[in-house]
């Protein structure tokens, strides 16, 4: 069966890329799966589709997929992550494919460093230390899930399963917003497509992966009666660990009301700031929406990144959280056209 035109031309343009990458996964029996820490939904779909796929077609060979958990949806939407021990990773020699993640401090298990050979999948501006021995990357493409799965798609004599399909599938959805970001193109579109025709029931996927509980409400009304909007159009809310705490929420999730500000005429950017308590890494965590600019370099100089329209930024505490509103502030003034 003949594949679409987008996935056939970016198979051309990795060619290279797509044969050492073949010729690395036929060649290690034992494969490990890596992505970011703090997972989304592409980082959890590219890496269960991709371990899903490899499962299917290579039933021989000893396959993990490793990283900590979500505390949604685990394990409403992909199984507990495997607790691989050392035991495991002194056998022998195993092959690394990284996923979903740009530099190397954010993958979820540093013991990646310990592979034999490392291939890497990714659609984030890279701007750290180049850890992989062969990697296609991307930075135009909506999600790493795209990429994998059109990888997979073009592999000849390989097949895709209906469960590998759908966790593709959720991975594209969850991190274009259902289509609607700008990122989505020609090519996004003809991979989920390939993919629908596996057959996995879209409206059940859609119920798991949106479905909410009525204490959800009172988070999302406190949002609603706490946000604050700057002189230019930058929506925010903040929710310190106490609110967190009344509300029944962890800070993983303090950004799932952040997009109830996406479609507001006059809101041009708009963020969530959830205190992260962690006494290791204590921060305020922030994620970052805009309609038209891009604001992943603000992103980076507040210690984080991303893509042009969704991204992360940090803040030591609240005293900096007055300078970082203004420097989103700034850029919505200059462009007032985008809000």
């Amino acid at each position: 069966m003949s594949l679409p035109a987008e996935i056939r031309d970016f198979a051309r343009r990795f060619q290279k890329e797509y044969r050492e990458i073949h010729r690395l996964i036929e060649k290690f029996d034992r494969i490990v799966i890596y992505r970011h820490i703090k997972p989304d939904y592409d980082a959890m779909g590219t890496q269960m589709g991709l371990f899903t796929f490899l499962t299917d077609n290579f039933p021989g060979k000893d396959i993990h997929f490793v990283g900590d958990n979500h505390v949604s949806f685990t394990p409403r939407l992909f199984p507990e992550t495997e607790r691989l021990n050392d035991e495991w990773l002194s056998k022998g020699e195993f092959l690394a494919v990284v996923v979903d993640v740009g530099d190397k401090e954010r993958i979820a298990d540093p013991r990646f460093e310990r592979a034999a050979e490392i291939v890497k999948f990714d659609h984030h501006p890279f701007r750290g230390e180049d850890i992989a021995d062969v990697a296609v990357l991307d930075e135009e493409k909506a999600a790493a899930s795209e990429i994998v799965a059109s990888f997979c798609l073009a592999w000849p004599g390989k097949w895709m399963s209906k469960e590998a399909a759908r966790y593709f599938y959720i991975g594209i959805v969850g991190d274009t917003g259902r289509f609607m970001y700008s990122s989505t193109n020609e090519h996004t579109f003809a991979v989920a497509k390939e993919l629908l025709k596996e057959g996995f029931d879209l409206p059940s996927l859609y119920r798991s992966m949106y479905v909410k509980q009525i204490d959800d409400l009172k988070s999302t009304a406190y949002v609603l009666n706490n946000f604050k909007i700057s002189p230019h159009g930058v929506a925010y809310y903040t929710l310190d660990a106490k609110t967190q705490e009344e509300l029944k929420i962890t800070p993983e999730r303090g950004k799932e009301n952040v997009n109830v500000f996406s479609n507001i005429d006059g809101i041009g950017i708009w963020c969530s700031i959830t205190e992260d308590p962690n006494p290791k890494d204590y921060c305020w965590r922030i994620s970052i929406r805009s309609k038209m600019l891009d604001i992943s370099p603000i992103a980076f100089k507040w210690g984080c990144g991303g893509h042009a329209q969704a991204s992360g930024a940090k803040i030591k505490d609240l005293t900096e959280l007055e300078a970082f509103i203004a420097d989103l502030d700034a850029l919505l003034r200059e462009h007032p056209e985008a809000k």
